[in-house]
């Protein structure tokens, strides 16, 4: 049986009662809210694991409202859409999503998905050190603290397991599929794109250049290198193109 507990975030009343049936049934504690902003009010008053978020809601989008949840939480976050659509998945992780599951779903898949969200990263602070530092940036694993130029910088769960995986492998290059697997679970390969926002926002926050990385460098059609001492960051186009 699981444990933890999970906020369910949607406003059709079958669908949170066939979620809370599934949740509560696999041993997780299960609350629910119809709209964005009761969400909010719940989030402030109690804690929770996860938070499972439907796009399309009611008054605050789903997609505004994991924006707002992570300007203050680091909460595990997994969105709901019917959408399947590229453009919509990337909008669900660029909100700080750490996941999306499309409706209908399979009750395995879901379960899954959650498990992979709320399991720790498999790198832990005895392995690596304390502290990883490269550039002006600092990683403090233990405390799961990343500073870049001295200032705090605000990472998801899972951008936070990608950079820390993607520094514990310096200048290898890792295939999208092991990245995949060994951030996000066992489960997962082919989800390319998820990897791809994550890498775009992890270049965003960390990079001095996100447009030409220093260190998190492209290996078109293969996956990504992590290059410690950042010297060799010319002409990486850090960017979109097939394969990036």
């Amino acid at each position: 049986m699981s444990t933890g507990r999970i906020l369910i975030v949607d406003d059709e009343p079958q669908i949170c009662r066939v979620m809370r049936a599934i949740l509560c049934t696999a041993g997780y504690a299960v609350a629910d809210a119809r709209s964005g902003g009761e969400a909010m009010e719940i989030l402030r008053r109690e804690n929770f694991d996860l938070i499972l978020l439907d796009v399309n809601l009611p008054g605050i989008s789903g997609i505004q409202t994991c924006r707002e949840i992570r300007e203050w939480s680091d909460v595990c976050v997994i969105m709901l859409t019917v959408r399947r659509s590229e453009k919509d998945i990337v909008a669900a992780l660029d909100a700080g999503a750490d996941d999306y599951v499309t409706k209908p779903f399979r009750t395995e898949v879901l379960l899954a998905r959650i498990r992979a969200s709320l399991r720790r990263s498999p790198l832990s602070p005895e392995t690596l050190g304390d502290v990883i530092r490269f550039g002006n940036v600092e990683i403090r694993t233990g405390a799961r603290r990343v500073t870049a130029n001295g200032k705090n910088v605000r990472l998801t769960p899972k951008e936070f397991d990608l950079l820390l995986f993607l520094a514990s492998h310096p200048d290898v290059a890792l295939p999208h599929d092991r990245i995949l697997q060994a951030v996000w679970g066992p489960g997962y390969g082919s989800e390319i794109e998820c990897l791809r926002v994550l890498i775009k926002q992890l270049r965003k926050k960390i990079e001095p250049c996100p447009g030409s990385p220093r260190y998190i460098l492209t290996e078109h059609w293969l996956g990504y290198r992590f290059l410690m001492s950042g010297e060799e960051f010319a002409g990486d186009p850090g960017g979109w193109a097939a394969g990036s």
